[in-house]
């Protein structure tokens, strides 16, 4: 009985995939819609990490607050079976290497996907959190920092800035609005912490007062992590 009730449980999330993959907005995606209803309630879109998939941080959603809609998208680059990123990257030299039309193409897919949800969900503009996990992440700096009239925080998780979206970060006097939540391992081995300690500066740098904070732990996110991104959206919604 249980693997019947597994099988119909599976049959649906592909229907519904497919459902939200067949309407106008052109990235695939899962969402959790507010467990409180409001008129305009706030939005967090979700960006997973290189390899991985919309469903990855979409296990998050049922323990970010109740009044939220939750949005977790897929990358449009296919690396493998259920494997996707925003770009492809090369850490053969030791430094990730971008590759940098895939990143801007993305980006832009990604703006679009804000607006697209406009259209199908009621949600408060005005409120919109954009974050992820890695390349999630990063693509969340690369947004934020370049159009921070489309969002009002970012969550940052074990990600870093790409010194190529550097000179296309907005006017200082645009970004004093925005609200941004750092976390990051002390133990990752594949962004290491520095990574994070560089961002933070130079957000500081640009009138920004990061929610800052260091874990120890590895490229992951675990219980202490979602607990002070609970509190963090909770406090700046």
């Amino acid at each position: 009985m249980r693997d019947v009730r597994l099988l119909l449980s599976t049959l649906a999330l592909m229907i519904y995939m497919n459902t939200m993959a067949a309407d106008n907005i052109k990235l695939t995606y899962l969402v959790r819609e507010p467990k409180i209803k409001t008129e305009k309630p706030p939005v967090i879109i979700l960006l997973h990490g290189v390899g991985s998939n919309e469903r990855d941080l979409f296990s998050l959603a049922d323990d970010l607050p109740p009044d939220f809609l939750v949005v977790s998208a897929r990358g449009p680059i296919t690396l493998g079976p259920s494997r996707y990123a925003w770009y492809e990257v090369d850490f053969s030299t030791g430094r990730p290497s971008i590759n940098a039309a895939q990143e801007a193409t993305s980006r832009q897919m990604i703006l679009n996907f804000i607006d697209e949800l406009q259209q199908r969900y009621s949600f408060d503009r005005s409120r919109v959190y954009l974050g992820g996990f890695s390349q999630g992440a990063i693509m969340s700096y690369s947004i934020g920092l370049t159009h921070p009239e489309k969002v009002k925080g970012l969550v940052i998780m074990s990600g870093r800035m790409l010194d190529e979206i550097k000179p296309l970060v907005a006017p200082r006097e645009q970004l004093q609005k925005l609200y941004v939540f750092i976390s990051h391992g002390t133990k990752d081995g594949v962004l290491k912490v520095e990574y994070a300690r560089d961002a933070r500066d130079y957000l500081k740098q640009a009138g920004i007062k990061p929610f800052y904070k260091e874990y120890a732990i590895a490229h992951t996110i675990n219980g202490d992590v979602l607990k002070d991104l609970i509190s963090w959206l909770l406090d700046t919604r």
